[in-house]
Parts: structure tokens; sequence; C-alpha cells
């Protein structure tokens, strides 16, 4: 079965080089996700929803899970 994206509001941090650092996540609900750390950044497939994006992996409250960035637009694969 397939998942479905699930569009988020993301606070991040750009450095002066362009790098983008997401800080935290508020879900559908409102209910704001802090990251503890972000893992890795690579293009990737987005499982489950289909296309390929901006996979960032990232802790949050100690689970490893999936933040996609795709033309400005933030989506995980719930």
């Amino acid at each position: 079965m397939a998942g479905r994206k699930v569009y988020v509001k993301v606070l991040a941090e750009i450095d002066p080089e362009g790098k983008i650092r997401p800080l935290n996540i508020t879900w559908e609900n409102g209910r704001v996700y802090e990251i503890d750390s972000v893992l890795d950044r690579r293009r990737a497939y987005a499982g489950g929803v289909g296309g390929t994006a901006i996979r960032y992996t990232i802790s949050v409250n100690g689970k490893v899970t999936y933040l996609f960035e795709d033309e400005g637009k933030w989506f995980v694969c719930a």
C-alpha cells in the first residue's frame, strides 16, 4: 500500500554558502517537532509516494526518519 505525502511547515537555517539545515517540523495538526540532528542529505527516491527530492535523514526525539524538500516544499511520507 502506497503512503501519502504530508506537506509540513519547516523552520530552517541557511548558512552563507546556501546550505540548509532544518530545525523543526510543524505537523498538519500544529504540533511542532524539534529536529535533534541532520544525519544525511542527498537526492533520493521518496519511497511509497513516488518521485525524487532532496532527502534529509533526521533524528527527532531519538528516532531516525526522513524529511523531503522538493522545490521549496517540504513533506514527509505517512
